[in-house]
């Protein structure tokens, strides 16, 4: 019976392992070339393991793409999480969540290139539902870090926590998805320094926005 549980246990390890690999593998080839150019064959031979295995885990390239999706939502769900904002002072849980949401994109740049190819399939691969629920632990935060903000004094009173959390997202991500056309654009500074400004501005622009 021991043996036998052991076997059970290496078993769902192994499993386990695999998954995670060709979940790694598939993020690694869709965003380097996108849903209709990313190859099953290249991901197999990224995550090490047969074709046959992609499509036992998960059935078809289409079905492999969303459990790529949601994987990396869940990711920066569970970082965001981490940041324990309520235990920080209005002002500094702000701050910090900017901070964050700018770092993550800034340093995460496969996630970019995956919410961009997923936006040129008009979000198809996606659950609606499941996005939501990834969703609403970090709008309830802010909502929290809102009330005790606007309590204090520190903040206006009419904010809703779900357009501040898309403001947020959107004032950290586009200069970061778009930093080669706009520093060529513009002819700005090296990209280090243009992003070090964006993300000092995307504090200000925030702090502006919820003052009283």
């Amino acid at each position: 019976m021991r043996i036998e549980a052991t076997r059970r246990k290496r078993g769902t390890r192994d499993a386990e392992a695999t998954r995670a690999a060709i979940l790694d593998a598939a993020r690694a080839e869709f965003a380097e070339s996108g849903l209709g150019g990313g190859r099953i064959e290249a991901i197999a031979e990224r995550a090490a393991c047969n074709k046959a295995m992609l499509y036992h885990y998960f059935g078809s390239k289409d079905a492999l793409f969303t459990a790529v999706l949601e994987h990396n939502y869940a990711l920066i769900r569970a970082a965001e999480a981490e940041l324990d904002l309520a235990r920080l002072d209005p002002l500094d849980a702000i701050r910090r969540f900017v901070e964050f949401s700018f770092d993550y994109v800034a340093t995460n740049p496969e996630f970019i290139k995956l919410l961009n190819e997923e936006n040129l399939h008009r979000g198809r691969h996606i659950d609606p539902d499941l996005a939501r629920q990834l969703n609403s632990p970090v709008v309830s935060a802010l909502s929290e870090v809102l009330a005790r903000g606007t309590a204090s004094g520190v903040f206006r009173s009419d904010v809703d926590p779900q357009h501040l959390y898309i403001t947020i997202a959107s004032i950290c991500y586009f200069p970061v998805s778009n930093r080669y056309t706009l520093s060529a654009i513009f002819k700005l500074q090296s990209d280090g320094d243009m992003l070090e400004d964006r993300r000092r501005q995307a504090i200000d622009v925030i702090f502006g926005y919820l003052r009283p």
